[in-house]
């Protein structure tokens, strides 16, 4: 408590200093400078949430001066001194009231703005996805998709990290039992490769980075396809189309999807088919062979598609 006190009575002493007095002009840039010795003091101190407050103080302060470079790092440095003093008190399991998640929500919003505002995209895409990234890991995936989406918009100039930050928030929306809305980020995200990527001269087939996020697209896709299977009148062109590669009746080798393994191919046409058989003993077998070539994700859509077809439970849909 004692500290608390002198904690409180420093930060009236530096807020006093800040009032309008007769023929006085108040010295704004020194009263920023000690808020931030006295933040700086009581992070040491692992008074979190204080420190916190004192760099809102100091935010205000460098608005005051014209700033902004200096009030987005003191509102940033705010937001994650919220965030861990949250993270500590979830971590012992004491009541609250996500006080601290609010306040920390607040001061990455205000600090994205102002980089908007100095036209730096860059650098609020990077607290947008730092701040999903926070909310993802409190087990809030619903609330980090709209982070995920604000970070892609944002990154527009550089579309992998667009694709990359679009590829968590279809992460969040399986996570959430969105399978629709995972559907089409990973649509979206195909198409984006396939118009903004690199591409080899002459051709419209992606490489690199790129040729790798469409190759996990077009698996994910396909599996959330079976998982969610949509009726013929509701099957949207773009996803019949991706169907239609992986009919028996119209396959051509020499048409097959280039961009993914011929074995995982092969293997992921035989989804399909084991799908539209209902066949769940074939379905088993090939989940035993796709799972060395799948990520966790993908591995986690085929076990609930062959869960789907040895219990339906319209949950995907």
């Amino acid at each position: 408590m004692a500290a608390e006190g002198d904690f409180l009575a420093r930060y009236r002493a530096v807020s006093n200093k800040l009032k309008k007095r007769f023929l006085r002009k108040p010295n704004v840039a020194e009263a920023s400078e000690q808020f931030g010795q006295l933040a700086k003091e009581l992070k040491q101190q692992d008074c979190l949430q204080y420190a916190a407050f004192c760099n809102l103080a100091m935010a205000r302060c460098e608005q005051t001066l014209f700033n902004a470079p200096g009030e987005a790092l003191a509102l940033t440095d705010a937001a994650r001194l919220f965030l861990s003093s949250e993270k500590e008190i979830r971590a012992l399991q004491a009541p609250g009231f996500d006080e601290h998640l609010q306040a920390a929500l607040n001061c990455y919003s205000f600090a994205v703005k102002v980089y908007i505002e100095m036209n730096q995209p860059v650098m609020a895409a990077s607290l947008c996805l730092e701040l999903g990234n926070a909310l993802k890991e409190m087990s809030r995936p619903g609330e980090a998709i709209v982070h995920f989406q604000r970070a892609a918009d944002l990154q527009t100039q550089t579309p992998i990290e667009a694709l990359l930050s679009m590829g968590e928030m279809a992460t969040c929306k399986i996570v959430t039992r969105d399978y629709d809305g995972a559907l089409s980020v990973f649509t979206e995200m195909q198409l984006m490769c396939q118009e903004r990527g690199l591409q080899l001269p002459g051709t419209t087939h992606p490489i690199g980075a790129f040729l790798d996020i469409v190759a996990k697209c077009e698996i994910s896709r396909v599996l959330l396809l079976m998982l969610l299977e949509p009726p013929p009148q509701k099957l949207l062109p773009e996803h019949a189309q991706t169907l239609e590669r992986y009919a028996w009746e119209s396959f051509d080798p020499h048409s097959q999807v280039t961009f993914l393994p011929e074995n995982v191919f092969l293997l992921l046409q035989s989804v399909v088919m084991a799908c539209q058989e209902k066949d769940t003993e074939s379905l088993k077998a090939l989940q035993t062979e796709l799972w060395p070539f799948l990520t966790a994700e993908q591995n986690h859509l085929l076990h609930l598609v062959v869960l789907e077809r040895i219990a339906p439970s319209g949950q995907g849909i």
